[in-house]
């Protein structure tokens, strides 16, 4: 199976149009620091919230470096739901001088 993959600096510009993103890394990984307007949903919780995922268009969908977003990806796509890796991850996100929010986000 082929997962769609993005740059984060394609990501940067998606998410001026809406992109909905989605950080699958552990609630103290994601509350120091994340891409604004990511939504937290941990790896290891994906299963319980596939709907979460749906929508339209597809999720993308970030960890630390680009392996357990493409697990979850992985797994979205079994589901049937349309989602896409982004290469890199936070870190190269930060690499790239782009903004991080610390904390939990409100939803």
């Amino acid at each position: 199976m082929s997962i769609h993959e993005i740059s984060t600096a394609e990501l940067e510009v998606l998410l001026a149009t809406g992109a909905r993103l989605i950080d699958v890394r552990e609630a103290d990984e994601y509350t120091a620091g994340h891409v604004p307007g990511a939504v937290h949903i941990a790896l290891g919780t994906v299963p319980d919230h596939v709907d979460a995922f749906r929508g339209d268009g597809p999720a993308y969908v970030i960890c630390r470096s680009g392996a357990r977003s493409m697990r979850a990806c992985e797994y979205l796509a079994q589901e049937g739901v349309e989602a896409v890796n982004i290469a890199g991850g936070t870190l190269d996100w930060v690499a790239g001088g782009r903004p991080v929010i610390t904390g939990m986000s409100p939803t």
